[in-house]
């Protein structure tokens, strides 16, 4: 019996020994394992302690944490992309079907409070329903076709509308972009038949403006011609036509061959030729 119990005081003294050293390196490995955290490039970390947010942001970088304790989420902060298909009334009560896509950010230095709002739902909760009611809203105070016309002020509205909401929640609107607006098929011929009665309007305008400009050309070719007229008949003198008269006469007595005619005038009698009766 001696030599039994003599044999477990050294077993006890070494548990003694070991346990507290196994139960450190326990507390060490976990401080090593969960003690710490690092928060990667386009992140920011929001620390929670036992589920309540703390108002700290975490940058960039290797940051302490009380293991088991404490839990740091990432948030990107980076520029997040969302896009959707929308339906809406314009002003007239057309049906329009836009095809939306935003750009946005979370606020770096108020992650936390979002965290602590939204949790990682923001998106879903936040961001999808305030693009649709913006863009709703924006299209209701336009027309269809003014819709189509004046296409950038309704983007810079719908933009305007549109981060006025998301900055409520923490969130900054770079950039918005409505890639397509569709409407019935039976809008889209009404718009049709007006663009091509708009053209044809168009053309028989420029026809009307050319047959104007030609009428007016031939009206400026005529008092040209009657003032040229006018002008001849001020300096034509009766001394003028005796000249052009014995200018005439010049000119034919130049052209003349020497040989008289045979007959002169209607009804007259011919010229006898004196060398025919010579013979």
């Amino acid at each position: 019996m001696q030599g039994n119990i003599v044999q477990t005081k050294p077993t006890k003294s070494i548990l003694k020994l070991i346990i507290p050293i196994i139960i450190l390196v326990l507390i060490l490995a976990v401080f090593i394992w969960d003690g710490y955290v690092i928060v990667e490039p386009g992140y920011r970390g929001v620390s929670v302690t036992l589920g309540k947010v703390n108002p700290t942001v975490l940058n960039e970088g290797f940051h302490f944490k009380i293991p088991l304790i404490q839990e740091v989420i990432p948030m990107d902060v980076k520029v997040q992309k969302a896009q959707s298909e929308e339906t809406a009334s314009s002003k007239d009560l057309q049906t329009v079907e836009a095809v939306i896509a935003v750009n946005y950010r979370l606020n770096p230095e108020m992650v936390h409070k979002l965290y602590d709002d939204l949790r990682l739902s923001y998106k879903e909760i936040i961001v999808d329903p305030a693009i649709a009611e913006s863009l709703k809203s924006v299209t209701a105070q336009y027309t269809a076709e003014e819709l189509i016309s004046k296409r950038a002020e309704v983007s810079s509205k719908v933009k305007e509308t549109l981060g006025k909401k998301l900055s409520t929640y923490y969130m900054i609107l770079n950039e918005i972009n409505i890639t397509e607006f569709r409407f019935s098929e039976e809008f889209d011929a009404a718009i049709e038949q007006k663009q091509i009665a708009e053209q044809q309007a168009l053309k028989a305008n420029l026809d009307l403006q050319r047959i104007q400009v030609e009428a007016q050309q031939l009206i400026e070719q005529a008092k040209a011609q009657a003032e040229a007229l006018r002008m001849q008949k001020d300096v034509i003198t009766p001394e003028l036509v005796e000249l052009r008269k014995v200018e005439a006469q010049l000119e034919a007595i130049k052209k003349w061959d020497g040989k008289l005619p045979s007959v002169t005038g209607t009804g007259a009698v011919p010229f006898i030729d004196i060398n025919e009766l010579k013979q």
